[in-house]
């Protein structure tokens, strides 16, 4: 278990706002779990061939995606941006 913890950047209107309350749940459910990864979460989704920077990774079943940046010294995900083609 980590110490991290995960907000949404810049705030939570501006990045989730409009979105069906089930696509905010499942994005909040995998920043909980991207949070408990703490530093290993600079390896998840893409791009694939490097760590860190800002990352994007798949939600329900690629109908949408997440793009996070994983930041040490603060101990947070940051969610900046949520694209939903559903």
């Amino acid at each position: 278990m980590t110490d991290w913890t995960w907000e949404y950047n810049p705030s939570e209107e501006s990045v989730a706002d409009g979105l069906a309350p089930g696509v905010v749940a499942e994005v909040e459910r995998l920043a909980t779990e991207l949070a408990v990864l703490g530093v290993d979460a600079a390896k998840v989704g893409r791009p694939f061939d490097r760590e860190g920077g800002l990352r994007e990774f798949d939600i329900l079943g690629g109908r949408g995606c997440i793009s996070f940046l994983s930041v040490p010294r603060h101990n947070c995900i940051y969610i900046c941006n949520i694209t939903w083609y559903g």
